[in-house]
């Protein structure tokens, strides 16, 4: 039986100029490359400059992905951003995108799971398409980190980063099986009972100030591999496929440990493993579709390679979701 599905048909990503290296960091903080590198497999992240907004980024990520498809911004029904840093409290700086890019139809907002934001908003575009609201969605994950770290804590300042990657969906008439192209199945959660493990310190509403990162790292590392391993394994029991059969996993770039760890568990080699945390740190929403079109660029990733995307963030909220290329 027929079914309609979302295929990716275009990526990008934009990483901005700066490169903020770990030896740079120790003149800041009390940290060293070796301390870092240990803890996270960080080497160097991008930095945004003082005048781009994450607008600007997710803009021209957004381009990066048009162009990749042959598609001109007012082919797109629907954009949607996933971020936790957004330009404004509002409007939503996916209407911010929108207008940048010269569109003048459609629907945008933005929407907020932190790391785990792309994976969320892969998901609601896939049923935004499914259920033929939409042809085409552009999905961007975007970040500007820099901007609610605390510059002088030396367990997240290290981490975290900035950047944007996005790609197009559009709607297409498959067979319904495990064979057809696009997002075959996607499994979100959150537990809000986590809070304290990892939030900011700040908000409209709370403190009337953007405020800062605050993170329990070693509780973290224990519920993502966990929570990681487990999403992965619902995306496999629903489809009826084995780990064996994914050809690339994309995991969020949080931490190398983490992404080592949660390899372990799924019993994937590691050259089947996409990495990138190494050169671009933490983008929280952003890491997984820069990850997705590095691979797809260098030629990695090729038509009916089957990908896993994964990712956990804040609230705490994690997802999966298994998509065929």
């Amino acid at each position: 039986m027929n079914m309609r599905r979302s295929v990716i048909i275009g990526t990008g990503s934009y990483l901005p100029e700066r490169v903020l290296t770990n030896e740079e960091l120790s003149t800041m903080v009390d940290t060293s490359d070796e301390w870092i590198v240990a803890r996270s497999g960080i080497r160097e992240r991008r930095i945004a400059a003082d005048d781009e907004l994450t607008s600007d980024l997710a803009t021209k990520a957004a381009q990066a992905a048009l162009d990749a498809a042959g598609l001109q911004p007012d082919d797109i029904d629907l954009v949607l951003v996933a971020t936790a840093t957004p330009d404004e409290t509002f409007p939503a700086t996916a209407t911010t995108v929108q207008k940048k890019l010269g569109m003048t139809r459609g629907f945008a907002f933005d929407l907020q799971a932190v790391c785990t934001g792309f994976i969320y908003a892969l998901a609601t575009a896939d049923n935004f398409v499914k259920c033929g609201q939409a042809k085409r969605a552009l999905v961007i994950g975007a970040e500007t980190f820099s901007r609610i770290l605390d510059w002088e804590d030396r367990t997240t300042c290290v981490l975290f980063a900035d950047g944007a990657g996005a790609i197009i969906l559009e709607a297409s008439e498959e067979e319904g099986t495990n064979q057809d192209r696009g997002v075959l199945t996607s499994h979100l959660h959150a537990d809000g009972n986590h809070h304290d493990l990892l939030f900011v310190d700040g908000g409209p509403s709370s403190t009337q100030s953007t405020g800062y990162l605050r993170m329990a790292g070693r509780e973290v590392f224990k519920h993502a591999v966990n929570n990681l391993a487990s999403v992965v394994g619902e995306a496999l029991e629903a489809t009826g496929l084995e780990t064996d059969d994914i050809d690339w996993l994309i995991p969020h770039q949080a931490n190398k440990r983490i992404i080592d760890g949660t390899g372990r568990k799924l019993k994937m080699p590691s050259e089947k493993v996409v990495v990138t945390v190494d050169r671009h740190g933490n983008t929280s929403a952003a890491s997984v579709p820069l990850a997705l079109d590095e691979a797809v660029r260098d030629g990695r990733i090729k038509k009916g390679d089957l990908l896993l995307l994964e990712a956990m963030g804040g609230g705490f909220t994690w997802g999966s979701a298994l998509v065929r290329w």
